[in-house]
């Protein structure tokens, strides 16, 4: 039966592989994506109703625009997230979307004082849409409350409050007049009350001479007249446009029309929204990426096997290729959910790679201690009991890995979601990868006759080079638990002086402002380039080099026309110049992510200790989880030290180590609950070392598996992974470190600490002595 569900799986996996691609991400495969959030007005509430009927506008707006398989979703109450594939200027369409006020109809009243009535009066179309984000050029006289807006040819008008609303506008449409020669135009139609003020508003224009700015009609969007027709000389006084269509002519081009139609029929928002984030990658960016992260993937993956082959002979053979069958397990699954492929998600998928050999390996590890421990043993025999035996840690170790990911997440946005998802994946493929598929074909394997008679040849008849040394050693670790935490205490000390001294170096995400990466056609210095942006009005700017040709340019928050100066002034330096990445975060956004990334990390401690408290004991779940923040604490530490920023990647990366850390504390603990459970009367200690000696092997042979693949993301992975495989390289190691000789003697200090008060609460003597006699274990008995 379970040979059968395997096989049902891997054909379906393969099925859906071939048939169904994985949608990329725009890290991937280039393109915009730009975050709008919605703004409450006096009149209206940004709410979740009024953030859908914004987003059906939007999307007719996107629509519009042309790109290829554009994505629209609403994020929370008031979000909505754009994606443009393909968009590599976000500037046209952060415009369009950007220009989200009510669209408004005014009278003009007569030109500005100070400024020449223009010899013609004839409309036009707007040109190049005005960044949302840059000053206008208008205001509301004191003594009239007239609006004084610039019209299409930058005439300042004054205008009277509007008289109506794009909500009685029913459609827009640009069309070719051929039989008029009119050209192209543009058709407005009016609902039932837009009909009657349309009226209105035309025969009070009609009553003025031809050629007079108050003969015109402005047609406002977000404080910006887009089009300011005159009313034809055939429309009489006092009777105006009255069949609820009209027709706007001019010197329009075919684009210049549809941009005014698009224009009138996306103005009616329900509400203003404001871009809030934007991020833009190149097509070679997310090319090169792919092609370093898969070379990451082969080379790793490639070590790793050999490795678990090496240790582990026909079982880690088959142990690989069911390794290769997790991952066309986890590839499917994200095609069959509809999951985006990220960059930190393909990362994730690479690393749960190192992940899925860590139940093969305390399977085998097991089924090797089982072995040795029988009187006739057998291969089948031994493995049968693994498999038994490991089953709880092996579950308890990917909970707490499920947990860390669920946390990303609901607490995360963007790629990093991704990496979520894919991680999230990766622990459940390990688990059919690891419990079904290894054992079918290990047990068919060993049950063959000429694998029976060559036990060794499975790599469970031996106990291994790590067991054998550590056993004829027998060192005792937890001898002086204080010791260790002393050296857990320097550390802590150490990572809070680079914390003190260094400061942190928070991130785009964290920060707010605006980052914009280049390749130059010759290189540029860094201090040359900060020079020139300083003299063009950017003093703040850092200027970072990558790469030979590659420059990073990260300021405060810049608005497209600023950043278009920005990319002229590089241009300048270093000649031809592409722009291969562009993100934009707002203020607000930035604070809301440091005060999620804050809540992420204390949820996540406060979840592993629940559940590790419920799974054992609160003094075993404490000291698992202050092992926890002793990570967290050295791994910002080191990050200090080094200068690295502190993003939402780095924050993946953190909650990564933080599911990955647990896990071997997860796995020794397990073991010590079930030393206790045969004998309750050796001294913590002792029972306490007689696990860790046992499970090294394992966390040896894990930590490697992992390593080699983080590793080779650090060597071969590009720049966009470098900085999340060194935070996990080095988690991955303090996690190692703390799970033995920080979670391990913290949890011998507290049982003491606890044996004390319940000897004084009793009245007992105060025995100091850790194996001390009937009295200690009466009133203390280890347990978990």
């Amino acid at each position: 039966m379970r040979a059968l569900f395997a096989l049902a799986v891997i054909a379906l996996s393969v099925y859906i592989t071939a048939t169904i691609p994985v949608r990329l991400g725009l890290d991937l495969r280039g393109g915009t994506q730009i975050v709008l959030e919605t703004r409450s007005t006096p009149t209206a509430k940004a709410d979740r109703e009024a953030t859908d009927r914004a987003l059906e506008v939007l999307r007719g707006r996107v629509d519009a625009l042309g790109v290829a398989e554009p994505t629209l979703v609403r994020s929370g109450s008031n979000r909505i997230i754009v994606e443009l594939p393909g968009v590599q200027d976000p500037k046209k369409a952060a415009d369009v979307l950007g220009r989200t006020a009510q669209l408004t109809f005014h009278p003009v009243v007569g030109v500005a004082d100070g400024a020449e009535d223009p010899s013609t009066s004839k409309p036009e179309a707007s040109k190049e849409p005005k960044d949302p984000k840059e000053p206008e050029a208008s205001k509301e006289t004191d003594a009239s409350k007239e609006l004084v807006l610039p019209d299409e040819s930058g005439q300042q008008l004054r205008l009277q409050d509007s008289a109506m609303t794009g909500k009685d506008v029913k459609g827009a449409q640009a069309r070719f007049e051929q039989e008029t020669g009119a050209g192209w135009t543009v058709t407005v139609d009016f609902d039932k009350a837009g009909r009657t003020a349309w009226a209105k508003l035309t025969s009070e224009a009609a009553c003025r001479e031809v050629g007079d700015p108050a003969r015109r009609v402005a047609i406002v969007l977000d404080d910006r007249i887009i089009s300011s027709p005159q009313v034809a000389p055939s429309v009489a006084c006092g009777t105006g446009i009255a069949d609820g269509s009209t027709q706007i002519t001019g010197s329009f081009d075919d684009a210049e029309a549809r941009e005014l139609a698009l224009l009138i029929n996306g103005g009616a928002l329900p509400v203003p929204v404001e871009t809030v984030e934007q991020h833009t990658i190149g097509p070679t960016l997310g090319a090169s990426a792919i092609e370093a992260t898969a070379w990451a993937a082969v080379i790793g993956t490639a070590l790793t096997i050999l490795f678990i082959i090496a240790v582990y002979r026909l079982t880690g053979f088959l142990a690989a290729v069911a390794l290769l069958c997790y991952g066309v397990i986890s590839y499917a699954a994200l095609a069959v959910l509809g999951a985006t492929l990220t960059l930190p998600g393909l990362a994730g998928f690479v690393l749960a790679i190192g992940m899925a050999v860590d139940a093969n390996v305390l399977v085998f590890e097991r089924a090797r201690e089982e072995y040795a421990g029988m009187h006739r043993p057998s291969p089948r025999s031994a493995l049968t009991a693994g498999f038994r035996n490991a089953f709880s840690a092996i579950a308890d170790s990917n909970i707490t890995t499920l947990i860390a990911a669920g946390l990303l997440f609901f607490l995360s946005t963007g790629p990093v979601r991704g990496f979520a998802v894919t991680l999230a994946i990766g622990v459940a493929a390990s688990m059919i990868s690891a419990l079904v598929i290894t054992r079918v074909l290990a047990e068919f394997a060993v049950d063959r006759a000429w694998v029976r008679r060559r036990h060794l040849l499975t790599g469970l008849a031996t106990t291994g080079r790590v067991r054998d040394l550590l056993v004829r050693r027998n060192p005792d670790l937890m001898r002086h638990p204080r010791r260790w935490l002393a050296a857990s205490a320097v550390l802590l000390v150490l990572a809070g002086s680079g914390i003190a001294a260094r400061g942190l170096n928070f991130g785009l995400e964290f920060t707010g402002g605006r980052l914009i990466e280049y390749t130059t056609a010759t290189p540029v210095n860094p201090d040359r380039a900060r020079t020139a942006l300083a003299d063009a009005g950017f003093p703040g700017a850092l200027v970072q080099s990558s790469n030979d040709n590659g420059l990073t340019v990260r300021t405060e928050d810049l608005t497209n026309a600023e950043a278009a100066k920005v990319t002229g002034t590089i241009s300048e330096l270093g000649g031809r110049t592409e722009k291969v990445r562009d993100e934009l975060i707002g203020p607000s956004l930035g604070e809301e992510l440091r005060r999620n990334a804050l809540i992420a990390l204390g949820v996540a401690l406060g979840a592993q200790l629940l559940y590790l408290a419920a799974r054992f004991r609160w003094l075993f779940g404490t000291a698992a989880v202050a092992a926890l923040a002793h990570d967290v604490v050295i791994l910002v530490g080191v990050f200090a030290w080094l200068g690295k920023p502190i993003d939402g990647v780095f924050l993946a990366s953190l909650l990564t180590v933080i599911g990955y850390s647990v896990n071997d504390s997860v796995v020794l603990f397990d073991r010590i609950r079930e030393l206790l459970g045969r004998d309750r009367k050796t001294p913590l200690e002792q029972i306490t070392n007689k696990g860790i000696l046992q499970t090294l092997p394992r966390t040896i042979n894990t930590g490697m598996g992992a390593v080699l693949i983080l590793i080779s993301l650090t060597v071969f992975g590009g720049d966009s992974l470098t900085d999340f495989a060194l935070a996990l390289l080095i988690g991955l190691v303090i996690g190692t470190y703390s799970s033995v000789f920080t979670a391990s003697p913290l949890a011998i200090e507290l049982h003491r600490h606890e044996r004390g008060g319940r000897r004084r609460g009793s009245g007992g003597g105060s025995g100091g002595s850790s194996g001390g006699g009937k009295p200690a274990r009466r009133s203390a008995p280890a347990r978990v």
